[in-house]
């Protein structure tokens, strides 16, 4: 069985990630994750995520994969006892570090080593696994050639698990001191500032003052600026390929972006798993993940080193812009919803419904009225709770979205 794994940085995401098909999520609690500006979770709401997760039958993942300096060592181990005392599946790590306190403490938690931790070749993934670790989080580095390799040189019971989807770094194993360099924010520490998706100028010595564009076109370039990977295309490879756990990148992300992409996954998976012989991709489901897009994709270093294919130095234009637009928190009534609105949406536009349940479903807006009942021309206030029509039978939980004209990158 293959499973889907999702990111979650809050917890209108992580109950996204859940209702749209998810197997699995991941997250971080307030310290030692690497994502220091999503909005993660206090100690409580980790227990709550646990709790929610497991009454789904699902698993959660907490990541502790920062490089730990003697300061971090403090409380650490009290943190990774509460988190097995909550019962979490697993923890993603880097740093040997966390796994010497597990085994010396005998704490009960599933390892899985971090992507950081460079995975490229089977003597590694086999070391790590007779230190403790019960999954490799493989470095995105690898082709599916490598990794049919290193699955038949490891352990049946080492578990691999790969990115499929999801933003790039410029960095090996994401292992980048350029944010640290020029801002002060480490991205080993969780809080990178993302330089290489700048727009970058040249300049001379001995001609101050002076900055020349680096130009590809009339909208500059980005030297740096990785596409996004995307591999739904090719779920038979990864999994001859022996990975288990096809993880997407994201726990920065909205939750529209985790509700797009996971559903997408979710069906390809499905189709694969119930006939491998006669499966076939359903190029729809490319066409949903490019509505969630805001770059171009790459399949990164599964079929080899991309090169420049695997940057998108122009920022090239969306091929589709949708808009979220709102979040079902009712089902109908008469014909009635209640949405609490996302972005601004008015009488007379066509949304599209985002479910697990119900496929290639729109309707124009007819009516929109407050909760009191007064009748509004728009829902433009952030967040506000609406009644609108709509014939389908929507549950709660279910997306809408507006289709908008091309537009540039932003």
């Amino acid at each position: 069985m293959i499973e889907l794994l999702a990111p979650a940085g809050n917890l209108e995401t992580l109950e996204t990630a859940l209702y749209f098909g998810a197997d699995a999520v991941y997250m971080a609690g307030k310290q030692y994750g690497l994502r220091a500006f999503a909005d993660n979770f206090t100690e409580d709401g980790l227990a709550q995520a646990a709790s929610m997760t497991h009454a789904r039958g699902k698993k959660l993942y907490i990541t502790v994969n920062s490089v730990l300096w003697n300061h971090d060592l403090s409380g650490l181990e009290v943190y990774l006892r509460y988190l097995s005392e909550i019962c979490v599946d697993g923890v993603i790590v880097t740093d040997p570090a966390v796994l010497q306190i597990i085994s010396r403490s005998a704490i009960p938690l599933s390892v899985h080593m971090s992507t950081q931790a460079n995975i490229t070749n089977y003597l590694s993934a086999s070391f790590w696994h007779k230190c403790g670790a019960d999954r490799i989080v493989l470095s995105r580095e690898v082709s599916l050639a490598e990794i049919s390799e290193i699955r038949k040189n490891t352990p049946d019971t080492l578990e691999l698990e790969a990115f499929v989807h999801g933003s790039m770094c410029i960095a090996h194993s994401g292992r980048c001191l350029l944010s640290s360099v020029l801002t002060g924010r480490s991205g080993n520490r969780g809080a990178c500032a993302q330089p290489c998706r700048w727009e970058y100028h040249l300049y001379e010595k001995g001609y101050e003052g002076q900055y020349f564009p680096v130009f590809e076109d009339d909208r500059g370039t980005y030297i740096m600026n990785s596409r996004d990977l995307m591999m739904i295309e090719h779920i038979p490879l990864l999994a001859e390929s022996g990975v288990t756990s096809f993880k997407i990148e994201g726990r920065m992300k909205s939750a529209y972006y985790v509700a797009s992409v996971v559903h997408a996954y979710r069906r390809a998976i499905d189709a694969y798993e119930s006939d491998p012989q006669g499966y076939y991709f359903d190029k729809s489901l490319k066409e949903e993940l490019v509505k969630s897009a805001s770059r171009g994709f790459t399949t990164g270093f599964y079929f080899g080193n991309p090169h420049e294919k695997g940057q998108d130095t122009a920022r090239t234009l969306d091929p589709r812009t949708y808009t979220f637009t709102g979040r079902i928190i009712s089902a109908p009534r008469n014909g009635c919803i209640e949405v609490e609105q996302r972005n601004k949406f008015c009488i007379g536009e066509t949304l599209e419904v985002l479910s697990p349940n119900l496929e290639n479903v729109s309707f124009v807006v007819e009516s929109i009225c407050d909760m009191e009942g007064n009748r509004q021309e728009s829902a433009p206030h952030p967040q506000q709770p609406v009644k609108i029509n709509c014939p389908y039978p929507v549950q709660p939980g279910d997306l809408l979205r507006r289709h908008d004209e091309r537009r540039e990158v932003l």
